[in-house]
């Protein structure tokens, strides 16, 4: 059986990089490869020996403060992200490996973000076959790159056998480098997989204690007028309030699997998060989207921008007031639009894959 390397951003942190990670996996599984997570244990690399110490400690002491948290992440890891046994550490180059593989697939995720990723030798597969090199997905996660680091992404993009990306600047970007007309746009992994799968992953958080809740899921600040607009909505609608990333709440001991399980049975999602809103989409709850309010941080919001356009589902943005549409809501086209993005990424695998239509 062929082995397929899936090479992401590794932490015990985020909802999102697990999920993205293992739908890929599952999705790969399915054509009858042995998909396999290759552990990067730094993703970050420096020539500041005291940058590098700083992520260290700042590692070290988040793991200490959030250890109750992480144990969760760590279970979901070694029990579904099925990580090849020989991992890489800081910069190690991915040849020490490359005879372990058929193809590489970088992706989904922020990988080529340089403001998250430093390692682009890993991340852009350098020094290893490039008829071995797939991208699906990934994200530049910026709307711009710095014009001294452009040699370094064009060699990067022209290593890919095939290449997709998530949004669609990303696959401007790739083009105004490299001038390659093969960049195609595609849906995260995540949403590669029907709600009958995620299922079997998914668990309900053992603090849970009503049936009714309104799901807070806010990865930049929530001002206090929305704060209470959030709240009138809870006590009109006889609803508790889960913030699921608030430290002082017993819920932030959650996992991957108990998210999906709070995305699924929630009676509405408020949320500036693009996998939160995937989540939601899936499995047919009425969420609103947030527009973060910090500075810097338009490009997250163009990540959801390209989302709710794509789906057609602009009507999710919050306007000052969640109103009765906000409740009320019908996923009908945007499901008719997730069958046809789901054939375009299979398409996309089974041909940068190699697998012939009789396979």
């Amino acid at each position: 059986m062929k082995r397929v390397g899936i090479i992401t951003i590794c932490g015990n942190d985020n909802f999102g990089n697990k999920l993205q990670n293992y739908a890929l996996l599952k999705k790969i599984d399915k054509f009858g490869f042995d998909a396999r997570t290759i552990w990067i244990e730094n993703s970050f690399e420096s020539n500041s020996f005291k940058a590098l110490l700083k992520k260290v400690k700042h590692v070290i002491n988040d793991y200490i403060i959030n250890y109750s948290r992480n144990k969760f992440f760590i279970y979901f890891t070694k029990e579904n992200l099925k990580i090849y046994k020989k991992k890489l550490v800081f910069n190690d180059d991915l040849k020490k490996i490359e005879k372990d593989f058929s193809y590489f697939i970088v992706g989904s995720d922020q990988v080529w973000n340089y403001q998250m990723v430093g390692n682009f030798k890993t991340y852009f597969m350098l020094n290893v076959n490039s008829n071995k090199n797939i991208s699906y997905a990934a994200s530049i996660g910026t709307n711009e790159i710095p014009e001294y680091l452009n040699p370094t992404y064009i060699s990067g993009f022209n290593n890919l056998k095939s290449i997709s990306v998530r949004e669609d600047r990303g696959k401007e970007i790739v083009e105004e480098l490299t001038g390659r007309k093969d960049v195609e746009v595609l849906v995260d992994p995540t949403m590669l997989l029907t709600t009958e799968e995620w299922d079997k992953v998914s668990k309900k958080p053992k603090m849970l204690k009503t049936d009714k809740y309104i799901l807070n899921y806010f990865l930049g600040e929530l001002s206090e007028e929305r704060k209470k607009e959030i709240q009138r909505v809870a006590q009109e609608n006889n609803c508790e309030i889960i913030n699921i990333l608030d430290k002082n709440s017993p819920f932030y001991e959650c996992g991957p699997s108990e998210f999906i399980y709070l995305e699924k049975n929630a009676f509405l999602i408020c949320t500036d998060s693009f996998h939160s809103s995937v989540f939601a989409i899936l499995y047919n709850r009425p969420f609103i989207v947030f527009d973060r309010e910090q500075k810097n941080v338009a490009n997250m919001n163009s990540r959801l921008e390209t989302l709710l356009n794509k789906f057609k589902l602009e009507n999710r943005k919050y306007k000052d007031k969640i109103t009765k549409e906000n409740l009320n809501h019908d996923y009908t086209e945007a499901y008719k639009i997730l069958e046809k993005e789901r054939i375009k990424a299979d398409k996309f695998l089974r041909k940068a894959l190699d697998i012939k239509d009789s396979d």
